[in-house]
């Protein structure tokens, strides 16, 4: 089996394109197995707590959610070692790759998956701000990754990049519109409001699961309501329906009654006639 690649500082690197292409299927698959599923903290920046975490899982969340009603074949995924051919492994706050498959990986080789990362999300919390803000910008410009946005948490800012071709290899800022970036690989915007990011399509804020289970708890007590209200009037249409059964009955008692006495009054009526007409007789 080729021997793996190491990078300068001595971490695994996937081989380059044209060793790639001089692999059989086996070698190949023998060589993604062997490329290690983590990253270590010498490579990426150290744990940032809450702020860092939340924000990263929070728009990942609203993103998977939004995707899979939409039914639209996209990959998304957090801190994903991702191998390039032949370039130093990272692992990209959130990464999401249009039309790929969206089953669970533990990283992604380029060569492997027949293509690179579409969008990357990184998150700033603290540390080394040239990183994000400098280093990742002509890293991911260099790499053809299409979009590019960084969330700097602390200073509750988003900055957002895109390559202006397939072939361009430096990135054009994404300039906002009262507050929105768009993101043409997504198909969304996104701004930051108050302290979390926020993803739109069209006017739609896409919700976060929490959010969710509020919206669906919101719409079953609304849909309690409505029950509760055409019971209730269902229950006074009752009511009245025999309210008005029970004057008819009552109406029909009182025909019935006038008819009786009527019928009794002719017939002593009659009664006294024939009487009469035989006194005089």
């Amino acid at each position: 089996m080729l021997a793996l690649r190491t990078s300068p500082a001595g971490f695994p690197m996937a081989p380059s394109v044209e060793e790639w292409a001089a692999l059989s299927p086996a070698e190949r698959a023998a060589v993604v197995a062997a490329l290690p599923d983590e990253v270590t903290y010498d490579e990426m920046a150290m744990p940032e707590g809450d702020l860092h975490f939340k924000a990263k899982i929070r728009a990942l969340d609203a993103l998977h959610n939004y995707f899979t009603r939409q039914r639209r074949r996209i990959y998304l995924a957090a801190e994903l070692p991702t191998y390039y051919p032949a370039e130093p492994r990272f692992a990209p706050d959130l990464l999401a790759v249009v039309d790929a498959e969206d089953v669970d990986r533990s990283k992604w080789v380029v060569a492997a998956e027949g293509k690179g990362l579409d969008w990357v999300l990184e998150v700033h919390v603290g540390g080394d701000r040239k990183k994000d803000a400098e280093r990742n910008v002509a890293r991911y410009a260099r790499l053809g990754i299409p979009e590019y946005f960084l969330y700097d948490r602390a200073r509750n800012q988003l900055a957002a990049y895109r390559l202006a071709s397939p072939e361009a290899r430096v990135y054009t800022p994404i300039i906002a519109n009262h507050g929105l970036y768009e993101s043409q690989v997504l198909g969304l915007e996104i701004l930051v409001h108050k302290d979390r990011l926020r993803f739109y399509a069209g006017s739609a804020l896409l919700l976060e699961s929490d959010g969710l289970i509020d919206r669906l708890q919101e719409m079953y007590d609304e849909a309690q309501q409505r029950a509760e209200g055409e019971a209730r009037r269902a229950a006074e249409e009752a009511r009245r329906r025999e309210q008005a059964e029970q004057l008819a009955a009552e109406e029909r008692r009182h025909r019935e009654d006038e008819t009786r006495r009527r019928e009794q009054a002719e017939q002593a009526l009659a009664r006294l006639r024939e009487e009469l007409e035989r006194l005089k007789r």
